[in-house]
């Protein structure tokens, strides 16, 4: 997978991270990940049509987002609960549209739909595009988090 496209998503995310909850995340390596296992608490998924189908999702520790919510919102989060289910959300939707933003800018376009969220430890991410999986591991101050971006082959 061309580096052109997965660049934008680790822009956005430590874009909206830093601007929305005021949190500094660092990425690292990129791998490919050959499962559907989810590993973390939370993850919010968006799916996109256009130049070619694809997913982002974005999949949280449990302290990880809490402390992202903790500080989007300005009151402490304790436990996963719905506020924290839409946050991952409305997330994930802001950094499949930045991403989307900049693909745009270099002719790649792209459409999103609306996201979804999953919650409970190891849950299942089941792609239903058939493309390479390109998971992104970040480190946060709170914790640690990970995009996945699939994309089919043009």
């Amino acid at each position: 997978m061309d580096v052109k496209l997965i660049n934008p998503f680790i822009n956005a995310t430590t874009n909206v991270l830093e601007t929305m909850a005021f949190t500094k995340s660092e990425a690292g390596k990129p791998f490919i990940k050959n499962d559907n296992v989810a590993k973390g608490d939370v993850s919010g998924v968006i799916g996109f049509t256009g130049e070619t189908n694809g997913t982002v999702s974005v999949t949280f520790d449990e302290l990880c987002i809490l402390k992202v919510v903790t500080n989007m919102f300005g009151e402490e989060m304790k436990e996963l609960n719905d506020e924290v289910s839409d946050a991952v959300g409305e997330i994930t939707n802001m950094i499949s549209g930045q991403a989307r933003k900049e693909l745009e800018e270099i002719g790649t376009l792209f459409h999103g739909a609306i996201p979804t969220v999953i919650t409970g430890k190891n849950h299942k991410l089941e792609s239903m595009t058939k493309g390479p999986k390109i998971a992104i591991p970040f480190k946060t101050d709170a914790g640690s988090f990970t995009i996945v971006v699939c994309l089919e082959a043009k």
